[in-house]
């Protein structure tokens, strides 16, 4: 009951602060497994996307979360494991760990998830270049959807380092599905999904 009032409040105050406006111009939202990959430019990117998501599709849409930022306080944890049910992935790992593994376990489990292919939060107008995760999973899970996302505006509503949100008008856009074409070499296919998000900004 906490988790869902909490739920509640959340999707108030971020529909207070930003809007929190989903344009889905590529692809309706629909019941089906997906990867929703996004540019990632603050921590409250997995938030937004999150709340823009139908009720029903939240339901089933795990966020990625780094460990080390938000286990750092009980209630930070609370709401990522109750709220969100949030994948938490670590930064830093040892040699022998597959930094995929708990994305995986997920998909294996019917979830749909909400993942960020640079790997970390940047500061530019367009996204790094995609790591391998991405692809690793679109060839490990060819039945699942790759649904390309833009968030507009969020770094201003929590920029790095700042812990306080400033209300500024926000907007998710979901794009038209990529999928990797047979024997499509990882850095093309991962150029082509990063170009799909850059597409969608000025949507």
């Amino acid at each position: 009951m906490r988790a869902k009032l909490m739920g509640l409040f959340l999707l108030g105050l971020i529909r207070v602060l930003t809007g929190s406006q989903a344009r889905w111009t590529g692809c309706p939202p629909k019941a089906e497994q997906r990867v929703y990959f996004a540019n990632h430019q603050s921590h409250a990117d997995l938030v937004l996307i999150w709340a823009a998501l139908p009720s029903d599709l939240r339901a089933v849409t795990r966020p990625i979360a780094a460990r080390d930022y938000w286990t750092k306080t009980p209630f930070r944890q609370w709401i990522t494991t109750a709220v969100f049910n949030a994948i938490y992935v670590s930064r830093e790992r040892s040699a022998n760990e597959d930094p995929l593994e708990p994305l995986v376990d997920a998909l294996r489990q019917g979830d749909s998830i909400i993942l960020f292919p640079e790997g970390t939060r940047g500061n530019a107008e367009e996204p790094q270049p995609f790591k391998a995760g991405l692809y690793n999973l679109a060839l490990r899970f060819p039945q699942v959807v790759l649904v390309p996302t833009w968030i507009n505006n969020v770094q201003r509503v929590m920029p790095k380092g700042e812990v306080v949100p400033v209300p500024v008008l926000c907007s998710v856009t979901f794009g038209t599905p990529v999928q990797l074409q047979p024997g499509e070499e990882r850095r093309v296919f991962l150029d082509r999904a990063r170009a799909a998000v850059i597409a969608l900004r000025d949507r």
